[in-house]
């Protein structure tokens, strides 16, 4: 069985990721390498990420709720120009996907079970 934080590891970060590498290179005009550095990963990665061929998850996109989450990856953007860090900000963004119920529906379409009330404290269960 999977539990919800492997859900977030395989399906939620690199979704987090992804957005925010887009954000940081296309709004902050950041480099690739910049980015690599910040995130702590390879320059190849961050050109998967901006080319959609990491991170892409048509759950959370498909949740309803994908243009607050892109308003919240613009948020943790600017906070982290402003000086926060990328684990802060990648936090933050992943506890409003807990909280707004878009995990609910990655994880009940990866196992096919009905979420447990951890998935979504704020959501009736």
């Amino acid at each position: 069985m999977k539990i919800p934080c492997e859900l977030i590891v395989w399906y939620v970060l690199p979704s987090i990721r992804r957005e925010l590498a887009r954000e940081l290179v296309e709004k902050h005009k950041l480099t690739q390498a910049e980015v690599a550095r910040r995130f702590g990963v390879t320059d190849a990665a961050i050109s998967q990420y901006l080319k959609s061929k990491r991170g892409t998850n048509k759950e959370l996109e498909n949740s309803g709720r994908y243009e607050e989450f892109k308003s919240e990856i613009s948020m943790a953007a600017q906070r982290i120009i402003d000086g926060s860090d990328i684990v802060t900000e990648t936090c933050r963004v992943c506890d409003m996907v807990k909280h707004s119920g878009m995990l609910v529906k990655v994880y009940e379409i990866h196992t096919g079970l009905k979420a447990p009330a951890c998935v979504c404290p704020d959501c009736v269960h």
